[in-house]
């Protein structure tokens, strides 16, 4: 007799990351076995992918790690943490580690957390020199970013959700995206790994925790239950659309430069406006505008020197950069 249905799930969808990874690692011989690195909260999703990375790892000559982070924000964080090393530890994991962070005010907790949290994965990755890091993110987890970002209406790569494959050189993987937080729930409760559920995540303070316990629900309650597999699915059909507009605005934007360099108004014109906008946010970003607080209002200011043309002045963005038209030329530069 097999694994449960949920058991053989996550386990499946971890082979597959696996056999990616080592796909792109090929070491030679005599070289150690690549080390995979899994990142878990002790929450049902990342014990999950815990441990079917414990079970699969050794079949494919792989060594498997866990990393924990304590970010300090809860009476006796440190004390869960080391309990989830434990548990790591207990299903195999080698190495297993706790790691303190602590968490800043930028951009307010939450990204402040998660900013925390993947400088100390990035230092544990670079330190042990893991191949890769695996995320427990599920389909649901999708659902609610892809929701996050079309509240913020900032185009259709911020509805384009979490990549599989992110990082520098591809170092986060998300083998669960494809499966909902209800089967990692089944899959922990039949393999009888204890589950930590983090107060935060359902404490109404928290954006996605609002978005997770009242905002899923009434949409599912509206317009059915296919709401978080629709959403996860316009995930992905966004991110192809975005990569493909990505990849004409790098081939475009070297075409609409004059001899010195500078963008050339009429030229930019006659690109569509979805291809127009990324060029002017890269020409933004290299001018020394923080990406981060570069929003499409401020694009649609410095787009409009081009297609709204009517004697305005230098535009003001982000990291003291400004953007003005000069003789059919648009400047983006240090003010």
């Amino acid at each position: 007799m097999g694994p449960h249905p949920a058991v053989a799930a996550i386990r499946l969808a971890v082979r597959r990351v696996l056999h990616d990874i080592l796909s792109e690692h090929t070491e030679s011989p005599g070289s150690p076995a690549p080390l995979v690195l899994v990142a878990c909260s002790g929450g049902a999703d990342s014990m999950a992918l815990a441990s079917a990375l414990a079970f699969e790892a050794p079949k494919l000559g792989i060594r498997a790690g866990g990393i924990t982070v304590d970010h300090g924000l809860q009476s006796g964080s440190d004390t869960r943490a080391e309990d989830v090393r434990l548990r790591l530890t207990a299903l195999g994991l080698a190495p297993a580690e706790s790691i303190a962070v602590r968490v800043g005010r930028d951009g307010g907790p939450e990204a402040a957390a998660r900013d925390a949290r993947y400088a100390a994965l990035d230092d544990a990755a670079e330190r042990l020199g893991a191949a890769a890091v695996l995320l427990g993110h599920t389909r649901d987890d999708q659902a609610e970013t892809v929701l996050l970002g079309l509240a913020r209406g900032s185009g259709i790569r911020s509805l384009s959700g979490m990549a599989a494959v992110s990082g520098s050189g591809g170092r986060y993987r998300r083998p669960f995206l494809r499966l909902d937080r209800q089967t990692a729930r089944k899959a922990c409760l039949v393999q009888h790994l204890p589950v930590w559920d983090d107060p935060h995540n359902t404490d109404p303070a928290y954006t996605r925790s609002r978005l997770r316990h009242e905002g899923l629900p009434a949409l599912e309650k509206a317009l059915g239950k296919g709401v978080v597999e629709a959403l996860a699915r316009t995930a992905q059909l966004s991110r192809d659309d975005a990569d493909a507009l990505d990849a004409w605005a790098a081939q475009a934007a070297d075409s609409v430069r004059d001899a010195a360099g500078l963008l050339e108004c009429a030229k930019l014109y006659a690109l569509p406006p979805a291809v127009r906008r990324r060029i002017l946010r890269k020409a933004a970003i290299e001018a020394g505008a923080p990406a981060g607080a570069l929003f499409a209002r401020h694009i649609e200011e410095v787009d409009r020197l081009i297609t709204g043309w009517r004697g305005q002045g230098e535009i003001n963005l982000p990291g003291k950069v400004v953007a003005q038209r000069q003789g059919g030329r648009l400047v983006i530069r240090q003010g």
